[in-house]
């Protein structure tokens, strides 16, 4: 009989150090990981949810299952197959998945979306017209489908009905002073291991037809002057629970690897999704009451002349590793 045995302690890390580079909401990064001999847990740090923002906590969770689907490419392309078991006990609801694993043999599919984790960034500037390669936002979301949820692409002419909910939640976080408080706290960081840097947010845009999330201190220029070109996505399950939140954040991170590995730029918008008025009017408008939506994501095409993003930081992951 032959005893196979898990990842040890280093191909652990090194897939961990992967798991990490997921984005998450204002660049909490609201996760914890165990390692066990026979696994590892994640957790949500709830001590990083952003209470003003994501009241719900439904954002945190999405952004833990971002990192949770890194995890499990980080581990394939280092030759190991996952078993997640999601929301594993129920008296434990921070406890949002354990998994285990198994040898398997890498493919390239694995490389190329490993190599995407390396290259994605988050990219909140203008996308021109006219670059988008045909077939590209269909194949990005059926990466979805394959993680429990869906992703509903929003046509140009009823982009309109998508701008009301943006534009009247921006107008309420404008005298807001709790979440003016947070997303100070939050953004417009230099030199931070989290937060938002200053450096990878253009300022805001007050004539833009979709009004997008506005950060402190913004520094990074704008590639184009014309109307932003992005094809937005809304990511979306049929059940609204926890498990249903993580699957989310799972499909959300296979669309966006799927994005950067045609090339494309990607970057996420929830604002509105935190106020539950907000977040039914979107539901009713574009997902006809059938689903729930739980993040939203912008898809366009920045040409190689653009000015290069710098890199987010992240925490090291010793900060985020718990052992036994």
């Amino acid at each position: 009989m032959v005893c196979v045995l898990g990842p040890d302690l280093r191909t652990c890390r090194d897939a961990l150090e992967m798991a990490v580079r997921a984005p998450s909401v204002h660049n909490t990064q609201p996760w914890r990981w165990r390692i066990r001999p026979d696994g590892i847990e994640l957790r949500a740090d709830t001590r990083r949810q952003l209470t003003a923002t994501d009241p719900l906590a439904r954002a945190m969770v999405v952004s833990c299952g971002a990192a949770l689907h890194h995890l499990e490419v980080a581990f394939a392309v280092l030759g190991w197959g996952v078993r997640i078991t999601r929301c594993p006990d129920p008296a434990d609801p921070d406890l949002l998945a354990s998994l285990t694993f198994s040898p398997r043999a890498v493919s390239e599919t694995d490389v190329q979306l490993a190599a995407a984790v390396m290259l994605r960034q988050s990219d909140r500037r203008r996308f021109p017209a006219g670059l988008l390669p045909a077939g590209s936002v269909r194949a990005i979301s059926s990466a979805a489908s394959r993680h429990g949820a869906a992703a509903r692409v929003i046509p140009d002419r009823l982009l309109p009905q998508l701008a009301d909910p943006m534009r009247e939640a921006a107008v309420r976080h404008a005298t807001d002073a709790d979440y003016l408080a947070e997303l100070a706290e939050w953004s417009g960081c230099r030199g931070a291991t989290e937060g938002v840097p200053a450096r990878n947010t253009p300022p805001a845009r007050s004539d833009a037809e979709l009004p997008v999330r506005a950060f402190v201190d913004s520094e990074l220029r704008e590639h184009t002057s014309m109307p932003d070109a992005a094809q937005w996505l809304v990511v979306c399950t049929t059940h609204d629970d926890r498990i249903s939140q993580l699957r989310a954040g799972e499909a959300t991170s296979a669309m966006l690897l799927k994005a950067t590995h045609l090339g494309l730029a990607t970057s996420l918008q929830s604002e509105p999704l935190g106020m539950l008025d907000l977040r039914d009017q979107i539901r009713g408008s574009f997902l006809h009451q059938c689903a729930f939506p739980h993040i939203m994501i912008r898809v366009g095409a920045m040409p190689t002349t653009a000015t290069p993003l710098h890199s987010t930081p992240r925490r090291p992951v010793d900060e985020v590793i718990e052992l036994p």
